[in-house]
């Protein structure tokens, strides 16, 4: 179900998609998952962001994914799992207003200064089986690819990149470096520092 929230007229309507998985989300949950996101939007950010809500039901628990889309092309995700539909959103959405409160100076001047949405391209995305045991191993040992999805590469600059890797909650990011157009990849290491990748920089020889 998409529901359109515009806490003040001045602003375009927000839309808020909030689907349940294994479960029912009634209209009461529906209009509380709508005030509170679009009261934290309207808190930080000048224009109107998409966002979806999902509740999935499995072993008696509830876990809830909150995603909120910048017009810039930004996103951020949070995640909670709880015994009752509420307080899991709630405290998801606990999550997404601390990382505002943490970025809330560069996603406005990221926001404001940037005009235009960031552009992307389709890429091919495997998952690869890293569980087959050796009596099962292809000849040549090839990788066993268990299922072939498609992911967009978005182009960003480097400080861009690094924040989206921190409001996205990801292991790993590519992305198309905005400075040379080529492709670079940042990750979180062990250390807690963000390692970046840059081949452009690197050497033929």
């Amino acid at each position: 179900m998409i529901i359109h929230a515009c806490r003040r007229d001045r602003r375009k309507p927000m839309e808020i998609i909030v689907t349940g998985k294994s479960m029912d989300v009634g209209d009461a949950l529906r209009t509380h998952v709508t005030d509170m996101i679009g009261a934290m939007a309207e808190k930080y950010f000048e224009r109107a962001q998409n966002a979806s809500v999902v509740f999935t039901m499995e072993n008696g628990r509830v876990t809830t994914d909150c995603h909120i889309h910048l017009p810039t092309g930004l996103f951020m995700t949070a995640t909670n799992t709880g015994h009752e539909p509420y307080p899991a959103f709630d405290q998801a959405l606990e999550k997404l207003d601390k990382q505002l409160r943490r970025y809330k100076r560069r996603l406005r001047s990221h926001h404001g200064a940037r005009r235009e949405k960031v552009t992307s391209f389709s890429a091919n995305y495997h998952v690869i089986d890293s569980n087959s045991d050796e009596a099962s191993e292809p000849e040549g040992f090839d990788p066993l690819i268990v299922a072939d999805m498609e992911m967009q590469v978005q182009e960003f600059t480097v400080g861009e990149a690094v924040m989206q890797l921190e409001l996205s909650h990801k292991p790993a990011m590519m992305f198309r470096n905005a400075g040379h157009g080529g492709l670079n990849m940042i990750y979180r290491r062990d250390d807690g520092h963000i390692g970046w990748v840059d081949p452009s920089n690197g050497s033929n020889s």
